[in-house]
This record gives C-alpha cells, structure tokens and sequence, in this order.
C-alpha cells in the first residue's frame, strides 16, 4: 500500500450575537479548522486534525509534507514521523510546524486502524477503560453587562446535564477574575470540581495573587498561569500556591515536554493531541509524564476529528498510577458554539451525563459528514 494523495481542507463558519466568546487573549468570532486526508492506492483514507491557525497549518502540509509523502507506505507511521520532523528541525520544532505533523500523524493511524481493522486504541496498546468522565470546558467571557451572573447560570446548566466538573476561564482581571470564580462556586455548590484557566494572561507575582485569593473555592487545577515559555514563572507559582498547577497546550513534542516535566513545573500536565505532535508523539510524551509521576489530562479542542482522536488516547492512558480503584482520567469537552464539532460526524458520539463512551469501529470510528466538509470548505 502507497499514498496516493494528501488532501486538506481549511473550514470556516462565522459565529454570530450570543455565540461570540473571548478567552483571555482574544474574541472568537470565528471557528475554523484545517484537516489533512491521507488516501492510498488501495482507496482507503484517514483524517487528522491541526492545532492553530489553520491557513498556516495548510499551507505547511501542501507545500513541505506531501511531497515527502506521496508514494511512501501509510503503515510506517513511526517512521514518517521521524522523517518528516527531522526534515524540519532546523526551523520546525515547535508551533504550526509540529501541529501540521500532529495532523498527518492522526491520519496515517485513522488509515492504518481501517486497513488492519482495528481501533486505533488498540494498535496504541488496547483500552484500560470503555467510556471516559468529561469535565465542560465553557464559561468563557461573553458580550453580557452582567459576567459573573451569565457564568452561574452557564454552569447551572453544565450540572442539569449531569457535569460533575467545569472549568471557568479567567485572566480578566483579578479582581473580575475573583468575582466571577465565586459566582460560579456558589452556583454549582461544594461537591462539584472546579478548574480555573487564565490562557497564560498573567506574570507569576499576579498569579500567585489571584490564586491566593481564589484557593479558598476549592480549585481543583490553576490551568496556564504563565506564559508557556516561563518555566521559572511555573514554578515559583507553583511552590506559592496549594492549588495543583497545570499546563502544556502551547508544548510540542517530547523534547518540549522533557523540560516541563523533568522541572516539575505542573503537576498536571495537558498536552493537545492536534499539536503536540499526534498519536506517534504524545504517548512518549505519556511515557515521560509516568516517569516524573505527573497527572496526563489531554487538552481537547476544535472539531470531530481532534475530539475522536483524542478520546481513542484518551482509552489507551494507563492509569498514573496503576491501583485497585486509580485516579480516573479528566477528558476535556469543549462547549462552546462549534458545528464542525457537532455536525461533523455524521453519528454522534454516546454521552450519558459526563460520561462518553469511546469510538467503535476501525481508525478513529468517525464518518465524516462530506456535505459539511464540502459547504464550509474554504478555497
């Protein structure tokens, strides 16, 4: 079996009134997407998702990565990978560069789990668990008067529908940031799991503030107080505060993560299966995080496909570590306004309250929706 043919595509949909939300480092008022196909002589094909700027991302496996691809046998994934980041490295060892290949890289195992017909958690390894507890990522800043009362009642809705944890976007602000994590406390009372993310809008002396100041609402993690680069900022967060420290979206590979980790600068760590560098990298990046004894959540974001792909992952993470009754796994279920997350697939995924159960079928169990692909497709 050969590759035939590369193919991506770079979707786009406008988001509009009250579906427009903002992070701490921008307003979304778009949701775009950037998805590679992989097809071989024999017809058969795999999608993967890319992290980030998607006309970038594009632009990366059109013109650097498919030429290095076509004729080269689908199978070998390890193998590509390893030649196609080395190609690279000089110039390519982290961002669009990694999450281009992050995509690839899902695709060639969506391909390989069709053509052995297999799951792709089952080529990784096999499955330690059938179905995976989802915590709602939302709660992000919206155009209201009132944000700490439009965050209450958001995440009384995340618990009608079963959500036992949440997580609250923060960075605007401490004083705003403090009022709106009470607001929400106190919306979803004691016993829910309560996350904060600030997206890396403050120094450590601020975070180390407002983590102080919102400790006593019971934090489960303090996601990305820092700018991803300071690692030092990490850890003098880290050691001021009682709340477990998390991070890891903005790494790439396994030799970003070998300095997060071997530093100890989270104690959760959350890389993004689109970016870091797909199936091929994160599970040595999995390996590592065993070695340090540090918590793997995957940071899950974008369409159907980096959601499928993520939760095939997500089966096949040992337990950190290995007990009678373990420490379960957190899956990250984003819920902000995406139609290329819910129109997609063309069968919906299974979620009973928090739980999802995880993919059947070979590859990524996903049929993709090929008239939305079509309609949202940018030239």
């Amino acid at each position: 079996m050969k590759i035939q043919d590369v193919k991506t595509y770079l979707l786009r949909t406008e988001l509009t009134g009250e579906q427009i939300f903002a992070y701490s480092q921008a307003w979304y008022k778009t949701r775009t997407v950037m998805l590679v196909e992989v097809i071989s002589d024999e017809g058969i094909s795999g999608f993967g998702e890319a992290y980030g700027p998607a006309a970038g991302n594009r632009a990366i496996v059109e013109e650097l990565y498919k030429p290095l691809l076509l004729g080269r046998d689908p199978l070998d994934t390890q193998v590509l990978w390893e030649e196609l980041y080395n190609a690279f490295r000089d110039y390519g060892r982290k961002g669009m560069p990694v999450a281009a290949l992050s995509a690839v890289d899902i695709a060639l195992w969506d391909l390989k789990g069709k053509a052995l017909g297999l799951p792709i958690y089952k080529l990784l390894g096999g499955p330690f668990r059938k179905e995976v507890q989802a915590y709602a990522t939302g709660l992000y800043r919206r155009q209201v008067p009132d944000q700490a009362k439009a965050l209450a009642e958001e995440a009384q809705g995340y618990v009608a529908e079963g959500f036992r944890a949440m997580k609250v976007k923060v960075g605007f602000g401490i004083e705003e940031d403090v009022r709106n994590v009470k607001a929400v406390r106190e919306a979803i009372g004691p016993e829910r799991r309560l996350m904060v993310d600030a997206n890396h809008a403050y120094d450590a002396r601020e975070a180390i503030r407002l983590g102080r100041l919102i400790e006593p609402f019971d934090i489960y993690w303090f996601e990305e107080p820092v700018v991803p680069e300071d690692l030092d900022g990490y850890l003098q967060v880290k050691q001021a505060l009682k709340i477990p420290i998390a991070g890891g979206e903005a790494e790439y590979t396994r030799y970003g993560f070998r300095e997060l980790l071997s530093k100890r600068a989270v104690d959760i760590v959350q890389p993004d299966l689109c970016a870091c560098g797909g199936f091929s990298e994160a599970m040595k990046i999995w390996t590592l995080a065993s070695t340090w004894g540090v918590t793997y959540y995957p940071h899950v974001w974008g369409s159907a496909v980096g959601l499928y792909a993520s939760l095939h992952l997500a089966a096949a993470l040992p337990p950190n570590p290995l007990a009678l009754f373990p420490t379960e796994l957190l899956f990250e279920l984003d819920r902000t306004p995406n139609p290329f997350r819910e129109r997609l697939a063309t069968t919906p995924l299974v979620r009973k309250g928090d739980m999802i159960e995880i993919p059947q079928g070979p590859g990524l169990g996903l049929a993709l929706n090929r008239d939305l692909l079509k309609a949202s497709a940018v030239s």
